[in-house]
Protein backbone atom coordinates (compact mmCIF):
# COMPACT_ATOMS: atom_id res chain seq x y z
CA UNK A 1 0.00 0.00 0.00
CA UNK A 2 1.29 3.40 -0.80
CA UNK A 3 1.63 6.67 1.11
CA UNK A 4 -1.90 8.29 0.83
CA UNK A 5 -3.21 10.83 -1.27
CA UNK A 6 -2.56 14.41 -0.23
CA UNK A 7 -5.67 16.10 -1.25
CA UNK A 8 -4.34 19.26 -0.36
CA UNK A 9 -1.74 19.04 -2.56
CA UNK A 10 -3.64 17.78 -5.17
CA UNK A 11 -6.21 20.37 -5.05
CA UNK A 12 -3.00 22.95 -5.85
CA UNK A 13 -1.94 20.84 -8.39
CA UNK A 14 -5.67 21.08 -9.97
CA UNK A 15 -5.87 24.95 -9.77
CA UNK A 16 -8.78 24.51 -7.46
CA UNK A 17 -9.15 27.41 -4.77
CA UNK A 18 -9.94 26.27 -1.34
CA UNK A 19 -10.36 27.91 2.14
CA UNK A 20 -9.64 27.02 5.49
CA UNK A 21 -9.30 27.62 9.41
CA UNK A 22 -6.09 27.59 12.11
CA UNK A 23 -6.62 25.61 15.12
CA UNK A 24 -4.96 27.29 17.80
CA UNK A 25 -7.01 25.94 20.75
CA UNK A 26 -4.75 22.83 21.05
CA UNK A 27 -7.65 20.29 21.70
CA UNK A 28 -9.21 17.30 19.51
CA UNK A 29 -12.69 18.54 20.39
CA UNK A 30 -12.10 21.83 19.38
CA UNK A 31 -10.19 20.30 15.46
CA UNK A 32 -13.57 17.96 15.43
CA UNK A 33 -16.03 20.42 15.76
CA UNK A 34 -13.69 22.68 12.77
CA UNK A 35 -13.76 19.39 10.69
CA UNK A 36 -17.82 19.45 10.89
CA UNK A 37 -17.58 22.87 9.68
CA UNK A 38 -16.94 22.24 5.83
CA UNK A 39 -13.64 23.84 5.37
CA UNK A 40 -11.28 22.73 2.81
CA UNK A 41 -8.75 22.28 4.84
CA UNK A 42 -7.76 22.74 8.35
CA UNK A 43 -4.27 23.92 9.85
CA UNK A 44 -2.45 22.73 13.38
CA UNK A 45 -0.76 25.35 14.58
CA UNK A 46 2.31 25.13 16.43
CA UNK A 47 4.22 28.13 16.52
CA UNK A 48 1.64 30.43 18.38
CA UNK A 49 -0.19 27.98 20.06
CA UNK A 50 -0.35 25.61 23.13
CA UNK A 51 0.55 22.84 21.25
CA UNK A 52 3.21 19.67 21.38
CA UNK A 53 3.36 16.48 19.22
CA UNK A 54 0.68 14.40 21.66
CA UNK A 55 -2.19 16.67 21.20
CA UNK A 56 -0.90 17.69 17.46
CA UNK A 57 -1.37 13.94 16.81
CA UNK A 58 -4.53 13.99 18.83
CA UNK A 59 -6.24 16.55 16.39
CA UNK A 60 -4.68 14.96 13.56
CA UNK A 61 -6.88 11.75 14.21
CA UNK A 62 -9.97 13.53 15.06
CA UNK A 63 -9.98 15.44 11.71
CA UNK A 64 -8.88 12.17 10.16
CA UNK A 65 -12.42 10.97 10.74
CA UNK A 66 -13.84 13.94 8.19
CA UNK A 67 -12.09 13.52 5.42
CA UNK A 68 -10.52 17.36 5.58
CA UNK A 69 -7.20 17.69 4.46
CA UNK A 70 -4.83 18.86 7.68
CA UNK A 71 -1.58 20.75 7.68
CA UNK A 72 0.59 21.71 10.65
CA UNK A 73 2.34 24.87 10.81
CA UNK A 74 5.48 23.81 12.71
CA UNK A 75 7.40 26.40 15.59
CA UNK A 76 10.21 26.68 13.16
CA UNK A 77 11.94 24.81 10.39
CA UNK A 78 14.33 22.93 12.09
CA UNK A 79 14.60 19.27 10.54
CA UNK A 80 14.18 17.54 13.70
CA UNK A 81 10.83 18.85 14.22
CA UNK A 82 9.76 18.57 10.25
CA UNK A 83 10.49 14.58 11.19
CA UNK A 84 8.87 14.16 13.68
CA UNK A 85 5.66 16.04 12.66
CA UNK A 86 5.90 13.65 9.10
CA UNK A 87 5.88 10.82 11.65
CA UNK A 88 2.75 11.96 13.02
CA UNK A 89 1.20 11.21 9.90
CA UNK A 90 1.28 14.58 8.62
CA UNK A 91 1.79 15.51 4.66
CA UNK A 92 1.46 19.20 4.38
CA UNK A 93 3.57 21.68 6.58
CA UNK A 94 3.49 25.70 5.98
CA UNK A 95 6.64 26.37 7.29
CA UNK A 96 7.02 30.41 8.85
CA UNK A 97 9.37 32.78 8.63
CA UNK A 98 11.23 31.72 5.51
CA UNK A 99 13.73 34.00 4.01
CA UNK A 100 15.89 32.68 1.34
CA UNK A 101 16.19 30.19 -1.60
CA UNK A 102 18.74 28.42 0.57
CA UNK A 103 16.56 27.40 3.67
CA UNK A 104 14.15 26.96 1.43
CA UNK A 105 15.83 24.05 0.16
CA UNK A 106 16.91 23.03 3.50
CA UNK A 107 13.22 22.53 4.11
CA UNK A 108 12.64 20.39 0.91
CA UNK A 109 15.47 18.09 1.90
CA UNK A 110 13.74 17.71 5.41
CA UNK A 111 10.49 16.38 3.69
CA UNK A 112 12.18 13.79 1.88
CA UNK A 113 13.64 10.52 2.36
CA UNK A 114 17.31 10.05 0.65
CA UNK A 115 18.67 10.15 -1.84
CA UNK A 116 16.38 13.03 -2.32
CA UNK A 117 16.73 14.54 1.14
CA UNK A 118 17.60 13.68 4.51
CA UNK A 119 14.38 12.89 6.37
CA UNK A 120 15.51 9.94 8.64
CA UNK A 121 13.75 6.58 8.01
CA UNK A 122 12.03 5.47 11.30
CA UNK A 123 8.52 5.18 10.59
CA UNK A 124 7.64 1.57 11.05
CA UNK A 125 5.68 2.23 14.27
CA UNK A 126 4.75 5.46 13.07
CA UNK A 127 1.60 6.88 11.88
CA UNK A 128 2.64 7.40 9.12
CA UNK A 129 3.37 4.45 7.77
CA UNK A 130 0.04 3.01 9.25
CA UNK A 131 2.39 1.46 11.87
CA UNK A 132 3.65 -0.43 9.10
CA UNK A 133 0.38 -1.35 6.94
CA UNK A 134 1.83 1.36 4.23
CA UNK A 135 4.38 -1.54 2.77
CA UNK A 136 5.28 1.19 -0.14
CA UNK A 137 5.25 4.05 2.28
CA UNK A 138 8.88 4.33 2.04
CA UNK A 139 9.08 4.58 -1.66
CA UNK A 140 6.05 6.77 -2.61
CA UNK A 141 5.96 9.09 0.37
CA UNK A 142 8.38 12.18 -0.77
CA UNK A 143 5.87 12.34 -4.30
CA UNK A 144 3.12 13.03 -1.56
CA UNK A 145 4.64 15.48 0.62
CA UNK A 146 3.49 19.41 0.39
CA UNK A 147 5.77 21.85 1.51
CA UNK A 148 4.47 26.03 1.86
CA UNK A 149 7.12 28.55 2.69
CA UNK A 150 5.49 31.26 4.44
CA UNK A 151 7.01 34.74 3.78
CA UNK A 152 6.32 37.46 6.95
CA UNK A 153 9.21 39.93 6.41
CA UNK A 154 11.33 41.93 3.70
CA UNK A 155 13.80 39.56 3.64
CA UNK A 156 11.11 36.53 2.94
CA UNK A 157 9.64 39.12 0.40
CA UNK A 158 13.19 40.17 -1.44
CA UNK A 159 13.44 36.58 -1.69
CA UNK A 160 10.75 35.74 -3.55
CA UNK A 161 11.97 34.95 -6.67
CA UNK A 162 14.69 33.01 -5.17
CA UNK A 163 11.34 30.54 -3.39
CA UNK A 164 9.78 30.61 -6.66
CA UNK A 165 13.03 28.82 -8.58
CA UNK A 166 13.08 25.98 -5.79
CA UNK A 167 11.70 22.99 -6.84
CA UNK A 168 9.75 21.01 -4.22
CA UNK A 169 8.11 24.65 -2.69
CA UNK A 170 4.63 23.74 -3.78
CA UNK A 171 3.38 27.54 -2.31
CA UNK A 172 4.37 30.88 -0.86
CA UNK A 173 2.04 31.62 1.92
CA UNK A 174 2.10 35.23 2.87
CA UNK A 175 1.62 36.16 6.36
CA UNK A 176 -0.01 39.64 6.90
CA UNK A 177 0.97 40.59 10.69
CA UNK A 178 4.11 39.46 10.92
CA UNK A 179 4.75 41.41 7.76
CA UNK A 180 3.30 44.25 8.32
CA UNK A 181 5.16 44.69 12.00
CA UNK A 182 8.36 43.92 10.04
CA UNK A 183 7.65 46.90 7.65
CA UNK A 184 6.80 48.97 10.58
CA UNK A 185 3.04 48.99 10.68
CA UNK A 186 2.55 45.91 13.43
CA UNK A 187 -1.51 45.58 13.96
CA UNK A 188 -2.10 47.42 10.87
CA UNK A 189 -2.04 44.67 7.84
CA UNK A 190 -4.36 46.93 6.09
CA UNK A 191 -1.97 49.98 5.72
CA UNK A 192 -1.48 50.75 1.91
CA UNK A 193 2.24 50.45 2.04
CA UNK A 194 1.62 46.78 3.37
CA UNK A 195 -1.09 45.70 0.92
CA UNK A 196 0.99 47.39 -1.77
CA UNK A 197 3.71 45.19 -0.98
CA UNK A 198 1.27 41.84 -0.47
CA UNK A 199 -0.14 42.32 -4.04
CA UNK A 200 3.13 42.82 -5.42
CA UNK A 201 4.27 39.63 -3.62
CA UNK A 202 1.09 37.81 -4.87
CA UNK A 203 1.39 39.23 -8.84
CA UNK A 204 4.76 37.42 -9.03
CA UNK A 205 3.61 34.40 -7.33
CA UNK A 206 0.34 34.00 -9.99
CA UNK A 207 3.12 34.49 -12.83
CA UNK A 208 4.64 31.57 -11.62
CA UNK A 209 4.06 27.57 -11.42
CA UNK A 210 3.78 27.69 -7.26
CA UNK A 211 0.46 28.40 -5.40
CA UNK A 212 -0.55 31.42 -3.44
CA UNK A 213 -1.92 31.33 0.06
CA UNK A 214 -2.46 34.05 2.71
CA UNK A 215 -4.61 34.80 6.00
CA UNK A 216 -7.41 37.37 6.04
CA UNK A 217 -10.03 36.89 8.87
CA UNK A 218 -11.95 40.16 7.37
CA UNK A 219 -14.51 38.58 5.44
CA UNK A 220 -14.47 41.57 2.66
CA UNK A 221 -10.37 41.12 2.26
CA UNK A 222 -10.71 37.37 2.13
CA UNK A 223 -13.53 37.55 -0.61
CA UNK A 224 -11.04 40.12 -2.58
CA UNK A 225 -8.13 37.68 -2.27
CA UNK A 226 -9.97 35.22 -3.73
CA UNK A 227 -11.97 36.99 -6.21
CA UNK A 228 -7.89 38.32 -7.42
CA UNK A 229 -7.29 34.31 -7.82
CA UNK A 230 -4.84 33.57 -4.44
CA UNK A 231 -5.26 29.62 -4.50
CA UNK A 232 -5.82 29.13 -0.64
CA UNK A 233 -6.96 31.58 1.87
CA UNK A 234 -7.01 31.02 5.65
CA UNK A 235 -10.32 33.19 6.27
CA UNK A 236 -10.93 31.98 10.24
CA UNK A 237 -9.02 31.55 13.60
CA UNK A 238 -11.36 29.07 15.65
CA UNK A 239 -10.04 31.16 19.03
CA UNK A 240 -10.90 34.35 17.05
CA UNK A 241 -14.35 32.97 15.96
CA UNK A 242 -15.19 31.19 19.21
CA UNK A 243 -14.22 35.19 21.03
CA UNK A 244 -16.65 36.87 18.50
CA UNK A 245 -19.52 34.43 18.84
CA UNK A 246 -19.71 34.48 22.50
CA UNK A 247 -18.98 38.14 23.11
CA UNK A 248 -21.67 38.89 20.75
CA UNK A 249 -24.06 36.60 22.30
CA UNK A 250 -23.34 38.14 25.92
CA UNK A 251 -23.42 41.56 24.56
CA UNK A 252 -27.05 40.89 22.69
CA UNK A 253 -28.52 39.27 25.71
CA UNK A 254 -27.59 41.39 28.86
CA UNK A 255 -30.63 43.32 30.15
CA UNK A 256 -30.64 46.50 29.15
Amino acid sequence: MAAPVNIFKQSLKEGRQTVGCWLTQGTAIAAEIAATADFDWLLVDTEHSPNDLPSVLAQLQAIAGYGVPAAVRPPIGETHVIKQILDLGCQTLIVPMVESGDQAEELVRAMRYPPQGVRGVGGAGARATGFSAHADYLTTANDEMCLVVQVENRAGLDAIDDLIAVEGVDAIFIGPSDLSANLGYIGNPGAPEVVAEIEAALDRIAASDKASGIMALDPVVARGYIDRGVDFVAVAIDAVTLARGLRAIASEMKPR
